[in-house]
């Protein structure tokens, strides 16, 4: 008599599936789409606006955004960070989890020799592979339609100071870096509430509900004690990238209130699998 063993796929090979899931699905290439129309549209209205010297903005901002190009890929990470860049993460994590509730194919990974533990391992790591890769893919369309447009003579920061060609390819790099890790951070409270429900709409709902009730919370000076509390509002320190020379209080207080957010947020969607019915 033969007993029959279950076997684990190498992990390799289950992280590489997970990826070619996500790509293959619509709504991935026209979310990846939309991320890379952001930085054209921005390019295309500076470049209205600098040429049109006899408007509003006049003269002097064709002299700010002369030679001036890689500002454009990080000004656009910043103009999407609040809104976009979120919802893009939340769409993964709600397809993650939910989706495939919804689809019946979630029961069968749980009872399968994966281990639910692993199971969240692999959808965190897909999402956080293609959080990179869209914020990374975004700067590329951002860097070369900003040298493009305006050309490339360093970077001029927000201190008055101008940056050289590599330099500001680094701070280029250390945005990428940092949004990435942000993003990450809503997609793994957004993979908590996958977790909950079968319903890929209520995720990127609530998500995207909570993101704008922080934002509101925010704006107000009365609840200035909760405001080193929201997430939102540690975003407005990642601009220290812009400055030269570069504070780093910001940035490292922004990176660690994330990172409470990315444990809290997979410790409860790993709490919500072990303990759901097979």
């Amino acid at each position: 008599m033969t007993t029959a063993v279950a076997t684990r796929a190498p992990l390799a090979r289950q992280l590489r599936s997970e990826l070619r899931w996500i790509l293959r699905r619509p709504r991935t290439v026209i979310g990846l789409g939309l991320l890379c129309v952001v930085p054209i549209l921005a390019g295309v209205g500076l470049w209205f606006a600098v040429d049109n010297t006899q408007g509003p903005a006049g003269p002097g901002l064709a002299a700010i955004i002369a030679g001036n190009g890689l500002v454009l890929p990080i000004f656009t990470l910043f103009l999407s960070l609040p809104l976009l860049l979120p919802l893009v993460g939340a769409i993964w994590a709600a397809d993650g989890l939910a989706g495939e509730a919804n689809n019946g194919t979630l029961r069968g990974l749980m009872v399968a020799p994966v281990g639910r533990t692993r199971l969240l391992g692999i959808k965190a790591f897909g999402i956080a592979v293609m959080s990179l890769f869209a914020v990374t893919l975004m700067a590329f369309v951002g860097a070369v339609t900003g040298v493009a447009l305006f050309g490339m003579d360093g970077m001029l920061t927000v201190s008055g100071t101008t940056l050289s060609t590599g330099a500001a390819l680094g701070r280029i790099v250390l945005t990428i870096l940092l949004v990435t890790f942000q993003m990450w951070a809503v997609a793994a409270v957004a993979l908590a509430i996958s977790a909950c429900t079968e319903h890929p709409l209520v995720v990127m709902a609530a998500t995207m509900a909570g993101i704008i009730v922080f934002a509101v919370l925010g704006a107000f000076s009365a609840l200035d004690w909760l405001q080193p509390y929201l997430i939102t509002s540690a975003w407005d320190g990642l601009a220290d990238v812009m400055r030269d020379p570069m504070p780093v209080d910001g940035l490292w207080n922004s990176t660690g209130l994330a990172a409470c957010y990315l444990l809290i947020g997979l410790s409860l969607a790993a709490i919500r699998l072990v303990t759901k019915d097979g």
